[in-house]
């Protein structure tokens, strides 16, 4: 799809690629296009910085290049502690082998890197749907 299609498409679409690597992107990407992947959260610090998505939004999800791959919608939003994460939000992230320790692990260590964490703070989850693949 082109840069011009896309717009037109989903005007005013947040871009953004998960992780803070451009092989975490890319890993994670996969993650979504393969349907294992339909979570995921940020620190609630960095969810307000940014262009902070609604439940509704579209946003282009970017590869490792920084290249548009897919759209995905927000079904939903939902403010949670770090500490306070189930076992069934972990698994919706589809990471690892889908276990909160697996999950905890890594985002302790994503949160570490990012200046952010404490096990009581605050994060953002969102469940969202894959709605386009772009070629």
């Amino acid at each position: 799809m082109t840069e011009s299609a896309i717009l037109a498409n989903y005007p005013g679409a947040s871009r953004w690629s998960f992780g803070d690597s451009p092989a975490l992107a890319d890993a994670l990407l996969q993650l979504v296009l393969d349907g294992q992947k339909t979570a995921t959260c940020c620190s609630y610090a960095a969810y307000q910085q940014e262009q902070a998505p609604l439940v509704g939004d579209y946003n282009v999800v970017l590869d490792g290049r920084g290249k548009p791959a897919c759209v995905i919608r927000i079904l939903s939003l939902r403010r949670v502690r770090y500490a306070d994460v189930t076992a069934e939000m972990a698994a919706l992230e589809g990471e690892g082998d889908l276990s909160l320790a697996f999950w905890r692990q890594e985002h302790q260590a994503f949160f570490t890197r990012e200046g952010t964490f404490s096990p009581q703070m605050w994060l953002m989850f969102q469940q969202f749907e894959l709605v386009d693949v772009l070629e």
